[in-house]
């Protein structure tokens, strides 16, 4: 099986294809914004990169969140319902970490399927 990778540096790739799923790196948005307006900037990247790969939202198969205080899990969870739209909910889970740097809120990482 083959393996495609996009967005590639020495370190890491941003998302990763093989045998149907796409395994995406973790998306934080800009430094210093607040949670759902990271929150909302790190999903548009999500959609972008799963397009790119050639899938969308409705093919998710799991998410974890990554939030740098849970006191942020309402408008992180305000965000992520309005963009799933109801439908299509991957298996998720959401914990408390310390993040590359004290300006970022939120980090989403999520694998989905191919068509």
């Amino acid at each position: 099986m083959s393996i495609e990778r996009l967005h590639s540096g020495s370190r890491m790739s941003q998302a990763v294809i093989h045998n149907g799923i796409v395994y995406l790196a973790g998306q934080v948005g800009a430094p210093g914004d607040d949670a759902a307006s990271q929150t909302r900037a790190v999903l548009a990247q999500v959609d972008r990169l799963l397009a790119e790969a050639g899938t969308d939202k409705s093919r998710l198969l799991t998410a974890m969140i990554w939030l740098a205080d849970m006191a942020d899990f309402g408008a992180m969870n305000s965000v992520w319902e309005e963009w799933l739209g109801g439908a299509g909910a991957p298996t998720r889970a959401t914990g408390e970490v310390r993040l590359a740097t004290p300006d970022y809120k939120v980090e989403v990482i999520v694998t989905a399927a191919l068509p």
